[in-house]
Order: structure tokens, then C-alpha cells, then sequence
């Protein structure tokens, strides 16, 4: 079973009640849209929300006979606000009809990889435009854990010299990127510089004082992260089956 069942309000679901879920999904979705997928097949993504913007999403295929065979399926949590504005490249995962959306984020400094939850819609576009190229995504993720830590007291500075501060990185890193030598020399002294104080303020310092938000990748999988960040907004959810409770945060 999906190891994110739990994350959804399915903490204690068994395999026979997974199967039986799954059925109702199939028979009456909330929403269910039809294309053809990267074969010329007819790719169905069938989805039921258990709470707002929460539920479980199913993929597969609609057969000559209008039956419907079920490739794959995932809990899900839909964003409602735009994260990123960046380029997305969209590169289909090899052992099924799904894909993977990548876009180097400057504000991170990073390549984000993460799962395409639309797929039919991008499957649907891309069949318009052949060329098509998404710009800016939603982003939103499942967590099976998570800390509260106390926050870190910090420095009062004027909102104009931190937003100078980010304005002057995010363009060393995209003129880096597009390999000019001076930004990336920029960029490797100020990492330098960062991490020796960073060296000699860990000696007497716990790194959670010092550090107050990372965005780091986790594990094996390429669109699993780890990540640390102030709590900006909280809600809290009800599975509308098992009546387990959620909680939805925007960090």
C-alpha cells in the first residue's frame, strides 16, 4: 500500500478496505477526466477528495469495452496558490504513465523534481501544442512526520536590504547557470564564507539556532525533500470516512 495513505486520514486502512475504496473511486469520482496518453491510448485520471483538496487519485486506462483497468493510484493534497514561476521541463517516469516536473528554482537554489498530479491536463495540452512548455506550478506536499520547533530569535533588518540581498543572489544564480565564470566565482566565495561561519558558530551553537530553513533532498527517491521553514498558516481536516484528523500547514 502507498506509504502516504496515512498522511490523507487512512492511517489504519487494511488491504481489502483499500481495495474497496479504490472500487468506489472507479464507479463514482468526483471528477474524471479522459485523453490520450504519450501511446495514443485512452488514459483516464479518476480522483475522490475525502476533505478539502485532500483525497486519493487513480490513473489507468479505459479498454475497447468502456471497462476501466486501473494502473496506479496516490493520496494527494491540491495547492491553491502559485509557488514557483520558473519553467517547468515535464519528463515521463519509464515504467508508467506518469511524469515528473523539473525546474531549477532560484529562490532555492536548487533543481526541484516533484510528481505531476495533473497529468491528464498535461497530457490534453501537449497533444494542442507539441512544443508545450508549463510555466509556474503549484506545489504541495504529503509528510508522514514532522517536528514544531521553538522559533529562533532573529535580527530586526529592513525589508529593503533582505529583499536586495535575495534580488542579488537569484540573478548571480541565474547568470551562473548560464555559465558566467565571474557569478560562479561569486557564488563559491559567498558558500565559502557561509560555511566558515557557519563552522565556527556550530562549536558552540546547536545548527537549529543557526539554521532556519533548509529545502534539502531526502532518501532514495528524487522528488522526496526535507524540509525546515516558519508555519505561516495552519487548518485542520477531517477524513470524511474514517474521521481521522489533518493537518494542512503553509510553510
Amino acid at each position: 500500500m502507498h506509504k502516504f495513505l496515512r498522511t490523507v486520514g487512512f492511517s489504519d486502512i487494511r488491504k481489502k478496505d483499500l481495495e474497496i475504496i479504490l472500487e468506489e473511486i472507479i464507479k463514482c469520482p468526483d471528477v474524471m477526466k479522459i485523453t490520450k496518453d504519450s501511446e495514443g491510448n485512452e488514459f483516464a485520471e479518476l480522483s475522490k477528495e475525502y476533505s478539502s483538496n485532500i483525497g486519493i487519485k487513480i490513473c489507468g486506462t479505459l479498454e475497447d469495452d468502456e471497462n476501466f483497468r486501473m494502473d496506479y493510484y496516490y493520496p494527494y493534497f491540491k495547492a491553491t496558490t502559485l509557488t514557483t514561476q520558473e519553467n517547468i521541463e515535464i519528463q515521463k517516469h519509464a515504467e508508467k504513465e506518469s511524469y515528473a516536473g523539473i525546474c531549477d528554482e532560484s529562490s532555492l537554489g536548487v533543481t526541484l523534481i516533484f510528481y505531476i498530479q495533473n497529468v491528464a491536463d498535461y497530457l490534453a495540452e501537449s497533444r494542442i501544442h507539441k512544443s508545450f512548455l508549463p510555466h509556474g506550478a503549484q506545489l504541495a506536499a504529503l509528510s508522514t512526520e514532522g517536528k514544531i520547533l521553538l522559533p529562533v530569535q532573529k535580527k530586526k533588518e529592513k525589508n529593503t536590504s533582505v529583499d536586495y540581498d535575495y534580488k542579488k543572489r537569484s540573478e548571480l544564480i541565474a547568470q551562473a547557470r548560464e555559465g558566467d565564470e565571474d557569478a560562479i566565482e561569486s557564488l563559491t566565495l559567498e558558500d565559502m564564507d557561509t560555511y566558515s561561519l557557519l563552522s565556527r558558530r556550530v562549536m558552540n551553537e546547536d545548527i537549529l539556532s543557526i539554521v532556519t530553513n533548509y529545502f534539502m533532498p531526502y532518501g532514495v527517491e528524487s522528488d522526496q525533500y526535507a524540509i525546515l521553514g516558519d508555519i505561516i498558516d495552519i487548518h485542520k481536516n477531517e477524513n470524511s470516512i474514517t474521521k481521522e484528523n489533518m493537518y494542512t500547514m503553509k510553510l
